[in-house]
């Protein structure tokens, strides 16, 4: 697997995701980086995990209140991604609570939003999902918010442009060559993706009512916000990243430390 790299419009971003090939791990890495900035973002592929999934034998008490949603998903594959991607909730978020995997134990808020519940109330916790990739972002130090998008994706700038730019964004936009427009116009949408994810608005607020932009260093920042119903930073310091992953899919984290 080719190694995640920052996007290059983020040179003073977040660390990259890391890659995780299965439940063995290796874990230690995931640790060491909670251990050192409090959180952690985790890519693989569901279908890596796969085989290891489907012959374990816990499969049904680990996903818990989730096994009646895994048998009666229709399609295979959507049931297999499913599973797998609960199990790297899962590990990851043990990982992070240094506690066995089968304590924990998974509900969902507003949205479907993943909630660690019991002993890992503590841990915040965000999943995201394009074709097979898997993104699990895990934090100690407060809310965390992932997306994924595939960097090739064929989306329409005309049509999206209005929906996910603000006026300023839009002016930025209209400025680039032809054939920069859809990259950046992917960069923005997983950015705002992932911020309302953290701040538990995930796919309710209009992305073209808040903007974002570089700060003096480089990094991605808040810019503006367009009208009074745009989602506010909310106490403690905002920190966004964006990433490509396997040359293939834009990878995007955004992360309230708590004041």
């Amino acid at each position: 697997m080719a190694p995640a790299r920052p996007a290059a419009e983020a040179p003073g971003a977040l660390g990259a995701p890391l890659y995780v090939p299965g439940p063995e791990g290796p874990w230690d890495e995931v640790g060491d980086r909670l251990d050192d900035v409090g959180r952690a973002v985790v890519c693989t592929t569901w279908g890596q995990w796969l085989t290891a999934v489907l012959l374990d034998p816990a499969l049904r008490p680990l996903l818990g209140d989730d096994w009646p949603r895994f048998r009666q998903t229709p399609a295979a594959a959507g049931r297999m991604r499913f599973a797998v991607s609960r199990f790297v909730v899962k590990y990851t978020a043990a990982t992070a609570l240094d506690v066995p995997v089968d304590t924990l134990d998974l509900g969902y808020g507003p949205g479907g939003r993943p909630l660690l519940q019991g002993q890992g109330a503590g841990v915040e916790v965000s999943l995201a999902h394009a074709d097979e990739l898997i993104v699990v972002g895990v934090s100690r130090t407060g809310p965390i918010g992932v997306d994924a998008e595939p960097a090739d994706r064929d989306v329409s700038v005309e049509l999206l442009r209005g929906h996910v730019c603000t006026a300023q964004e839009g002016a930025v936009l209209d400025a680039l060559p032809e054939d920069e427009r859809r990259a950046r116009l992917l960069r923005l949408w997983t950015l705002k993706e992932a911020y309302t994810k953290a701040l538990g608005h995930g796919g309710r607020r209009r992305f073209s009512t808040f903007g974002f932009g570089l700060d003096e260093g480089g990094r991605v920042a808040l810019s503006e916000a367009a009208d009074a119903q745009a989602p506010r930073p909310v106490g403690g310091e905002w920190s966004f990243a964006s990433h490509l992953v396997q040359d293939r899919y834009l990878v995007a984290e955004a992360h309230r430390l708590r004041p």
